[in-house]
């Protein structure tokens, strides 16, 4: 892969393709098929998702807000591994929150 550069302020906010209404997206990087592979992810407040699981490892960098995973909060600042094929979430944010999301290949 060669060196990208880019400068989120210079994306739009679109809505998150498979999330609730109101979750927006700044997407930085995707796969070949055009997946996305790390994007910034806007919560609105009242954020709710289901419990879910990936096939990859999931990676969550929280920089404004919280949100709460099975009764712990996180908040900005924190730094939240989700290992590939665990059940992770439900998900609620009651305030929205903006979070760094990468998943590895």
């Amino acid at each position: 892969m060669s060196e990208k550069s880019i400068n989120s302020a210079d994306l739009s906010w679109e809505q998150a393709e498979n999330y609730p209404d109101g979750t927006m997206c700044k997407i930085l990087r995707k796969d070949s098929s055009g997946n996305p592979l790390t994007m910034l992810l806007k919560l609105p407040s009242g954020f709710s998702m289901d419990e879910h699981s990936h096939i990859v490892a999931e990676h969550h960098y929280l920089l404004e807000g919280e949100y709460e995973v099975k009764g712990k909060v996180y908040r900005a600042g924190h730094y939240h591994l989700i290992t590939e094929h665990t059940d992770h979430g439900p998900f609620w944010s009651a305030t929205g929150a903006v979070l760094l999301v990468i998943w590895e290949l």
